[in-house]
């Protein structure tokens, strides 16, 4: 894709960070993938991050280290118990405990930073508004407030060179989510979204992020490909 304007692209190894790396390849851009292990507590999106980037096609990859465990404060990076079994209303109802205390903030300073060094003028980021689980990091306003700061906070934005950050799930459900990523090709098999997976990385099915992947797949009448605890939980 050499010519292609560079974009920097958050890859989580979830159904959501596949999407927007293919949306990203669709629209034309050449995309250099980030990955962040941040002390959470399993590897297994860490290795679906990996199969994400080799099936999607990237110009480079990297993956950053940081410990966000030295904070804890969420389910996914200290021993509090991941919630399950919750219903849409349960997870519309406050700020959930898998909630990473600023993570996407995090997230983003770093591929705001690499993006500055490639010279690339387009960060993309998966998150989504409608089907979440009550994220504050995950809505238009905060991304619309960050991306004005990042344009203030470089010198490639001081310069002229603003940065746009892409959210191109932001308004779309779960379903349609599935639905633009199928459309595109997009290998779910290779996707990890469980917050509280087995150790040899199959979906626990109970947890908010494993219920609301499950939503998705059924409003398209798909089979979830990849794998399950129990297939009758999926």
């Amino acid at each position: 894709m050499s010519g292609s304007p560079k974009a920097v692209v958050l890859v989580s190894g979830g159904l959501d960070s596949a999407t927007a790396l293919a949306i990203a390849r669709e629209e034309g851009f050449e995309p250099y993938a980030i990955t962040f292990r941040y002390g959470q507590r399993h590897g297994v999106e860490l290795e679906a991050a990996k199969r994400v980037v080799a099936a999607g096609g990237v110009a480079e990859h990297i993956e950053v280290e940081i410990d966000l465990r030295l904070i804890g404060g969420s389910a996914l990076t200290a021993d509090i118990d991941v919630p399950k079994g919750r219903d849409l209303e349960q997870m519309s109802d406050g700020i959930p405990v898998t909630y990473v205390p600023a993570r996407n903030t995090v997230f983003l300073s770093f591929g705001l930073a690499w993006a500055e060094v490639l010279e690339a003028d387009h960060l993309f980021i998966g998150v989504n508004a409608l089907d979440y689980s009550g994220y504050p990091d995950c809505r238009p306003e905060y991304v619309a407030a960050y991306e004005a700061m990042a344009n203030l906070a470089t010198k490639r934005g001081v310069e002229g060179s603003r940065l746009r950050i892409h959210t191109p799930l932001i308004d779309l459900t779960k379903g349609e989510i599935v639905r633009r990523g199928t459309e595109l090709g997009v290998d779910y098999s290779v996707t990890r979204s469980c917050y509280d997976p087995s150790p040899a990385g199959e979906a626990c099915g109970q947890c908010d992020s494993c219920l609301l992947r499950l939503k998705g797949f059924a409003e398209n009448e798909l089979a979830d490909p990849a794998p399950y605890q129990s297939r009758a939980a999926a």
